[in-house]
């Protein structure tokens, strides 16, 4: 699965770009204050728990949409970050080797760095076959914390230890709905903020021009493999802060945190909420979230509903959820002219 070729929300001027970039700071200051409201005006404590885990799963799938918007390809093992990231949190409280907070940031740092080692060469391949790649190497590390019982309690799951305190809060603040659902938001917002700004970097228009076409961006002399791993690193490093939070969050991991159906989920919200915007992924997450809670209530197939959801938005909306509103904003405002 590649991204389309015709890209034209990047086909901005650069009186455009310039008001865009000023937009983003009230854009995010808006979005957090959003954020920060949203337990006062929720006050279910199921509601805020779903929520939770929606914004934890935006933060995958904004991964995922990222690498197949900046590089073109889909990868089916990012399970393996976010699952990887959740066990170096969860051994380290088994085996107390250091902090925790030095564990959660070598939970972010580790994945990224295997992710542009095995980058600098399965980039090189073509999109199916790096898909499959990636897909074989989340499903080989299922399998180790699967088999492995004595490492990590295998199909078991196991509990988490954290201490009392994390960078300075209490650990209680990481797993109430409320105030974690604001922690996980905060989160996503600055992902999106950051990767904005690099998606529209000299670095990020590069990427797109190598996957726009390597062979010329490679003809007029730019190195095409090492920005395009970056990339995966980078879309890896995203990936683990979800696992970091899910774990925090739910203070327990199994071996289903690197299974291929989440890598799955994870894909699938992407592509529902359209991946060539950085924020496209995470509304995909969050509709993917809202159909199955609502379609759970009614049936216990509700997997068949977000598939067949799937195979619409994709039939009639190939850019997602966030291309059609894009769709209808232009066409309002072709009418105001």
């Amino acid at each position: 699965m590649t991204a389309p070729v015709n890209e034209p929300f990047l086909a901005v001027t650069p009186p455009a770009a310039r008001r865009s970039n000023l937009l983003l700071a009230p854009a995010m200051i808006a979005s957090l204050g959003l954020g920060i409201l949203a337990p006062a005006i929720v006050s279910s404590p199921l509601m805020l728990t779903l929520m939770t885990q929606a914004v934890i799963g935006a933060v995958l799938a904004t991964g995922v949409g990222f690498l197949m918007r900046q590089n073109g390809v889909a990868s089916f093992g990012h399970a393996a970050f976010f699952g990887l990231a959740a066990y170096i949190v969860a051994l380290n409280g088994k085996f107390g080797l250091m902090p925790t907070e030095a564990a959660i940031l070598l939970a972010v740092v580790l994945p990224a760095i295997l992710a542009f080692v095995a980058g600098l060469g399965i980039v090189r391949l073509p999109a199916l076959a790096f898909s499959m790649l990636t897909l074989a190497v989340a499903q080989a590390l299922h399998e180790i914390f699967l088999r492995w019982r004595e490492l990590a309690s295998g199909d078991d799951g196991m509990a988490v230890r954290l201490p009392s305190t994390l960078f300075g809060l209490d650990v209680a603040v990481f797993q109430r709905p409320a105030s974690m659902f604001v922690v996980c938001w905060s989160v996503l917002v600055l992902i999106i903020g950051v990767l904005w700004l690099i998606a529209r970097s000299h670095f990020g228009l590069l990427t797109i021009a190598i996957r726009e076409n390597e062979e010329r961006a490679r003809y007029i002399g730019h190195e095409t493999v090492l920005p395009r791993a970056l990339t995966y690193s980078l879309s890896a490093a995203v990936a683990a802060l979800g696992g970091v939070l899910f774990v925090l969050y739910n203070a327990f991991v199994t071996p289903e945190t690197l299974d291929w159906s989440l890598s799955g989920e994870g894909l699938i919200m992407a592509v529902i909420g359209g991946a060539r915007v950085i924020w496209g992924p995470a509304l995909g997450a969050i509709i993917f979230f809202i159909f199955k809670d609502a379609a759970g209530d009614f049936t216990e197939h509700w997997q068949a509903i977000i598939g067949m959801t799937f195979i619409l938005v994709t039939v009639w909306a190939p850019n997602g959820v966030s291309g059609l509103l894009f769709h209808l904003v232009s066409k309002l405002k072709a009418r105001a002219r």
